[in-house]
């Protein structure tokens, strides 16, 4: 079978490997689908958030087709379509699925059950390529109250996780307003249903926001992990209003007015990846009907996955790049 790995920091290429085999406890998988995601390009450049070994198979944004189940597995069968979970629990320790283990970037690879949630039929593969990520922006407005029809919400950072966060809270029925400097993530919020969208490179974006909110937005999602979005998170929200901080920025540090949280009685709460959240996103995802496709810009077959990753660094140009697999 044909497999991408990361044979070392810097050095990505598809290889022939041998086919898996699964015991009696595990499923075999065809890869259909996988998103790149930011965090593979820390992976590829060997500065991921916990220590790796190379080589590796990287993938986590997925979604694959049952092909096998072993003789104790209940609950899934040949022909089921699932999408599973990034933080593994082992007995040795707790993996990353795509970084301390091999991922989905390979036509087959072996699963356990525990890691994988089955698809609705009205959720197709497009879509599900993005439910990982969707799951994050789903938790982090979740994790701070979650929102609804009589609120603005404001997402700074129109990357993906900000794009499928302001997805959720258009899905809960918000008025969602994104800030971003790129005519491309602004446009394809738009498409998503936000009701407005910000330039901040045009202008003054926190007097931007306070007009448009008329006093300031009930939620706020920072999901840049920047330092000009960070500091502006706190003026964007209401006096009594929420943060949600779950772009990620560790060990660099700038200026910022932390007593804005007191003077203004904010909830700030941080958020990193969507634990307990699946079952209910994917259930959110099928009944609401949100359509994710404008996130996806681009899509490549594995052997363009060189290709693939260069366009995906590209912000101005492209926002989701996924490999189609099989």
């Amino acid at each position: 079978m044909k497999a991408l790995i990361f044979a070392e920091p810097k050095s990505l290429m598809v290889v022939d490997q041998p086919m898996p085999s699964i015991t009696a406890n595990e499923v075999m998988i065809r890869s259909r689908r996988v998103g790149i995601c930011h965090s593979d390009y820390e992976l590829l450049a060997g500065q991921y958030i916990i220590p790796i070994s190379y080589p590796v198979t990287p993938g986590h944004e997925w979604v694959g087709e049952v092909v096998e189940v072993g003789a104790n597995v209940t609950g899934l069968a040949k022909g089921d379509r699932v999408v599973g979970e990034c933080v593994i629990k082992t007995p040795e320790r707790i993996h990353h699925f795509g970084f301390s283990m091999n991922g989905a970037n390979r036509e087959f690879f072996v699963a356990r059950p525990e890691w994988l949630h089955k698809l609705p039929d009205g959720v197709d593969d497009a879509k599900a390529a993005l439910i990982e990520p969707f799951t994050c922006g789903y938790y982090a407005v979740m994790r701070n109250g979650g929102t609804n029809a009589a609120e603005t919400v404001v997402i700074s950072g129109g990357g993906t996780i900000g794009l499928v966060s302001a997805a959720a809270a258009i899905g809960m029925g918000a008025r969602v307003i994104v800030v971003d400097p790129v005519p491309l993530r602004r446009e394809i919020a738009l498409r998503l249903g936000a009701d407005g969208v910000i330039d901040p490179a045009a202008g003054d974006a926190v007097e931007a926001v306070a007009e448009m909110t008329k006093g300031g937005a009930d939620l706020v999602v920072e999901a840049a992990g920047h330092a000009a979005s960070l500091a502006n998170v706190f003026d964007y929200a209401r006096p009594e209003g929420r943060v949600s901080m779950v772009g990620i920025n560790i060990g660099q540090k700038f200026p910022v007015e932390l007593g804005k949280i007191q003077i203004k009685d904010l909830t700030v709460r941080g958020c990193i990846g969507s634990p307990g959240v699946w079952p209910a996103a994917i259930r959110f995802l099928e009944r609401t009907g949100i359509d994710l496709s404008p996130i996806q810009t681009h899509s490549f077959a594995l052997k363009d996955a060189a290709a693939a990753y260069e366009l995906g660094k590209k912000a101005d140009q492209a926002v989701k790049v996924t490999l189609e697999i099989s």
